[in-house]
C-alpha cells in the first residue's frame, strides 16, 4: 500500500489507471489513450465508471470482463477497504435513513448500510475521502466503519432509500391517528371520486410502486405482506424460497393493503373475509405484468399476497419448461389426441398451471375452440375463452363445464378437479368428444388414477376416457456463472443410490455444486425448472384401473411402459448439471412414498 497517496483528495482517473498498469490489468499505452481521450473531453465522471465503459478484459484465464463491480472488488482489496455488494433486499432502509440527512450523504455520495448498538457500516465509492468521519463521530457516537462499493449503486439507492423512508415516515405520521376503519372509507371514497390523491396517498402509492418494482428486479414469484402486533412484515419469494425484505409500520402496511386492494378492484372496507382481485401493471423495462392479489383476515389483520405473473411464460417451450425429448414425446401424443381426459399432478406452487398455459397456447390455433374455466383466471390470455368460477353467484367448475358444453369447445380446460360432481362433468366432456386437461392434488402420476376411484368415479368410465397422467416438481436450477463441478465423494455416491432407488444407476463421476455470486444474489441458484413424471393409459394399464386398483401394480406397470418417476427425471437433471442432489431429494417425493 505504501505506492498509494492516502491524502484527502477524490479518485483520479490517472492514478486509478496507473496502479491497474502496475497491477497488470491492462496495458501501459491503452491506459495512455484513455487518459488522453478523457483529458479532452472533461467529463467529471467516477474514475471507476468512466474505465468500466470501456469494456477491457483482463488478462488470464478464465476469461473475465473489468465491470464496474469487479474493479469495485479490486480497488477495495487495492485501497484496504472492505468491498460490499449493497443488496437492497437486506437493508434496513428506515434505520439508515436516520443516520443522517440526505443532503449530507449526497454532498460525500455515503450511504449508511447497517446499523447496530455499537457501529455503522457507511458505503463509499471515494476511499481517500475521510472529513465525514470525523463530522459523524461526535454526533453519531458510534464505531464508523467504511466499506467500498459501486458508486452506480450508491448513487441509485441513495435516492431511493432517503426517498421511500421519507414516505414511510409521513405515512406513518399521519396514518397514525387513522389507521382504523376511517382511514380506509377516506380512501374508498377518494377512488371513487376520481379526486387527486392527498399528500398522505402520495407516499403510499409511491411505497407500493417502489416495492413492485423490487419484486420484479429481483425475480420474484410472490409477495407476501403479512401483519404483526407491531410491525407489518414484507417477504419476496425467489425460485421458490421465502426472504424477509422489510418490516413496514402497521398504520403505513394498513394504508398500502389499501391502496392494493383498490387498484385490484377489492371490497376495501371488507377485511373478515377472504378476497381475490387482480392487477395489470408495467415493469421498470416496459414489460406488462399480471398479479393476482389474494386477502386473508388473520388475528392481527388483513394478510395480502400477490403473485407475479411472467407473460413470457407463455411464449416458451416445452423444452424450456425441462420437458426431456422423451417426455416431450409422450406428453404430445395425449395433447394431439381429439378427445380424452389429461390430468396434471402436484402440490400448490409445482408449476402445473405454467405447463398448462404453455400447451394451450401452442395448441390454441385459429382452427380451434380452446375454453377455460379458473378460479381464479391465472394469466389472461386472448387466444383462449376465459371463464372464472363465481361461487357467490352458484357458479362453480360443475357448473361452468356443463356451460361449456354448450359452446362447441374443441379443447377444455379446467382448473381443478375437486370433487365427484366436476369430476363427472369432464369424464362427461371427453365422451363427447372433447380433449379435457385438468389438475388434481395427488402426490404422483399414478395416484391419480386411485385419487379419481376415490372420488367416486366408475373404473371403466376413467378406462374408456383417460388418455394419461402428469405428475411435476420444480426444482431450482444452479446458477450458471458460479456453479462448479467437483468430483462426486463416498456420501454423495450413497445419496445417489438412495435417490435412484431401486433402479439401478450408475453415479456420475462429477457433480455439480452451490457456490454463489453476485448474478445469483449469493444464493447458488437461479431460476426453476420441472421435472416430470408422464403416465399413458395403455391397454394393459385399463386391465388394472379397477374398484380396487392396487397402487403397487400400477407403479410398476407404468415403470416397465416407460414411466421415468420424478425421482429418476430429478436424478437426470443433477448428472447434466442442471441442478444440485440436495435439491432434488429435497422436493421429489421419496421411492417408499411412490
Amino acid at each position: 500500500m505504501n505506492e498509494i497517496n492516502s491524502h484527502e483528495h477524490r479518485l483520479t482517473l490517472p492514478e486509478v489507471l496507473a496502479w491497474m498498469v502496475a497491477d497488470g490489468l491492462v496495458a501501459a499505452d491503452i491506459a495512455e489513450s484513455l487518459k488522453v481521450e478523457r483529458r479532452m473531453h472533461g467529463i467529471k465522471d467516477h474514475p471507476l465508471k468512466v474505465i468500466a465503459d470501456q469494456k477491457w478484459i483482463a488478462p488470464g484465464t478464465p476469461v473475465r470482463l473489468l465491470t464496474l463491480e469487479a474493479l469495485t472488488e479490486w480497488l477495495a482489496g487495492k485501497v484496504g477497504l472492505d468491498y460490499l455488494h449493497i443488496d437492497p433486499l437486506k437493508i434496513d432502509f428506515t434505520g439508515v435513513a436516520e443516520v443522517m440527512s440526505s443532503a449530507y450523504a449526497g454532498r460525500f455520495s455515503i450511504l449508511p448500510v447497517q446499523v447496530s448498538t455499537r457501529e455503522i457500516v457507511i458505503a463509499t465509492a471515494e476511499p481517500f475521502v475521510r472529513e465525514w468521519v470525523e463530522e459523524l463521530k461526535p454526533i453519531l457516537r458510534k464505531d464508523i466503519r467504511r466499506v467500498l462499493a459501486n458508486p452506480d449503486d450508491i448513487s441509485r439507492y441513495l435516492v431511493e432509500f432517503f426517498n421511500l423512508a421519507k414516505s414511510v415516515k409521513k405515512a406513518a405520521a399521519k396514518g397514525e391517528v387513522t389507521s382504523g376503519l376511517s382511514s380506509f372509507e377516506q380512501l374508498v371514497e377518494l377512488g371513487k371520486g376520481n379526486r387527486q390523491f392527498d399528500a398522505n396517498d402520495q407516499h403510499i402509492v409511491h411505497i407500493v410502486d417502489w416495492l413492485w418494482q423490487y419484486a420484479f428486479d429481483q425475480r420474484a414469484s410472490d409477495i407476501h405482506i403479512e401483519p404483526r402486533r407491531n410491525l407489518g412484515i414484507v417477504r419476496f419469494r425467489i425460485d421458490g424460497v421465502l426472504h424477509q425484505v422489510y418490516q413496514i409500520p402497521m398504520a403505513v402496511m394498513n394504508a398500502m393493503t389499501s391502496r392494493i386492494k383498490l387498484l385490484g378492484r377489492m371490497d376495501v372496507i371488507e377485511k373478515r373475509r377472504p378476497q381475490d382481485g387482480r392487477i395489470k401493471t408495467r415493469t421498470p423495462a416496459g414489460q406488462e405484468v399480471e398479479l393476482r392479489l389474494s386477502t386473508l383476515p388473520t388475528a392481527f389483520g388483513e394478510k395480502l399476497v400477490m403473485r407475479i405473473f411472467d407473460p413470457e411464460v407463455l411464449v416458451r417451450d416445452l423444452r424450456s419448461l425441462g420437458f426431456s425429448s422423451d417426455d416431450e414425446a409422450r406428453w404430445n401424443q395425449m395433447t394431439h389426441t381429439p378427445n380424452g381426459i389429461i390430468l396434471v399432478t402436484g402440490p400448490t406452487g409445482s408449476g402445473k398451471t405454467t405447463t398448462l398455459y404453455t400447451t394451450l397456447k401452442q395448441l390454441a390455433t385459429p382452427e380451434v375452440n380452446v375454453c377455460t374455466i379458473e378460479d381464479p383466471i391465472e394469466m389472461v390470455e386472448s387466444a383462449f375463452n376465459q371463464m372464472q368460477v363465481q361461487h357467490n353467484i352458484d357458479l362453480g367448475f360443475a357448473d361452468g363445464v356443463r356451460a361449456l358444453m354448450r359452446q362447441d369447445p374443441d379443447i377444455v380446460m379446467i382448473g381443478e378437479i375437486r370433487d365427484l360432481e366436476t369430476a363427472e362433468m369432464a369424464i362427461q366432456a371427453a365422451l363427447t368428444g372433447h380433449l379435457v386437461l385438468s389438475t388434481l392434488h395427488t402426490n404422483d402420476a399414478p395416484s391419480a388414477i386411485t385419487r379419481m376411484l376415490d372420488l367416486g368415479m366408475p373404473a371403466y368410465l376413467i378406462n374408456s376416457t383417460m388418455l394419461g397422467v402428469m405428475a411435476q416438481r420444480l426444482v431450482r436450477t444452479l446458477c450458471p456463472h458460479c456453479k462448479k463441478a467437483l468430483p462426486i465423494s463416498e456420501d454423495e455416491k450413497a445419496a445417489w443410490r438412495a435417490l435412484v432407488a431401486p433402479w439401478k444407476s450408475n453415479e456420475p463421476v462429477q457433480l455439480h455444486h452451490a457456490v454463489g455470486c453476485l448474478e445469483c444474489r449469493m444464493t447458488g441458484y437461479s431460476g426453476r425448472i420441472g421435472i416430470y413424471e408422464i403416465l399413458l393409459n395403455s391397454p394393459e394399464m385399463r386391465k388394472l384401473i379397477r374398484p380396487n386398483a392396487e397402487m403397487a401394480r400400477l407403479r410398476d406397470l407404468a415403470s416397465r411402459e416407460g414411466m421415468r418417476p420424478l425421482r429418476i427425471s430429478g436424478a437426470l437433471k443433477v448428472a447434466q448439471g442442471v441442478t444440485s442432489l440436495e435439491e432434488v431429494i429435497k422436493v421429489a417425493p421419496p421411492a417408499d412414498e411412490q
